[in-house]
């Protein structure tokens, strides 16, 4: 079970995180997860591109040190990049000292303040100690895009209708999400664009204050 939009509740319960981007413009935060991957995560550039788009992607430490090209594609296109574990590792899953190991080798590969736990699942002494070190970036809206029981033609209706001024969205740059991604990213946009919402990158100055 998973929240599409992220009830009030949980972003009031856990204050650690930073769920919503307070801003004063129609803009929301597109967040990808998971790459880079061959092949997705540069079609999905060209997509942004088409848009004039710019977006954070949560890099698989992994990823990033098999696939340097692409993460530094990424980076000259004027995206964010951020932290999303070694080997995407479950928090809640994981030991104190084995999370923070898989985190901090990630880190060798990817520079950047940002953090996103994989699942959101992170534990509290997880969290108190990366906390220090990172702004940990959850997210308001999440797209589904992984889900196979999940249309393309709901993933853009979730996504069309849950989005807000200053909304941080999910999707994946994986061989999984792939099937709806590379379909529904484009008429999300479009749609997104025609209520006059532009797409920006989480930058270190949108969660200082947060």
């Amino acid at each position: 079970m998973y929240f599409h939009q992220t009830p009030r509740i949980i972003r009031a319960i856990a204050h650690n995180f930073v769920w919503h981007i307070p801003t004063t413009e129609q803009e929301v935060f597109l967040t990808f997860d998971d790459g880079p991957t061959p092949i997705i995560t540069e079609k999905i550039l060209d997509i942004l591109d088409s848009f004039d788009a710019k977006a954070t992607f949560f890099c698989i430490g992994k990823n990033a040190q098999n696939h340097p090209h692409i993460l530094e594609k990424i980076v000259s296109a004027g995206h964010s990049i951020g932290n999303h574990t070694q080997t995407h590792r479950n928090g809640w899953k994981t030991g104190y000292a084995e999370y923070l190991r898989d985190v901090l080798t990630a880190k060798n590969h990817i520079s950047s303040s940002l953090f996103r736990p994989p699942y959101g699942q992170i534990s509290r002494t997880q969290t108190t100690a990366l906390k220090k070190h990172f702004k940990l970036i959850m997210w308001d809206v999440l797209s589904g895009d992984f889900d196979p029981k999940m249309s393309v033609e709901n993933c853009i209706e979730i996504v069309s209708k849950a989005s807000r001024p200053g909304s941080i969205i999910v999707f994946h740059d994986s061989m999984k999400a792939s099937p709806i991604l590379l379909q529904a990213l484009p008429v999300i946009l479009q749609r997104l664009k025609n209520q006059g919402f532009k797409f920006s990158s989480i930058q270190e100055q949108h969660v200082r204050s947060t």
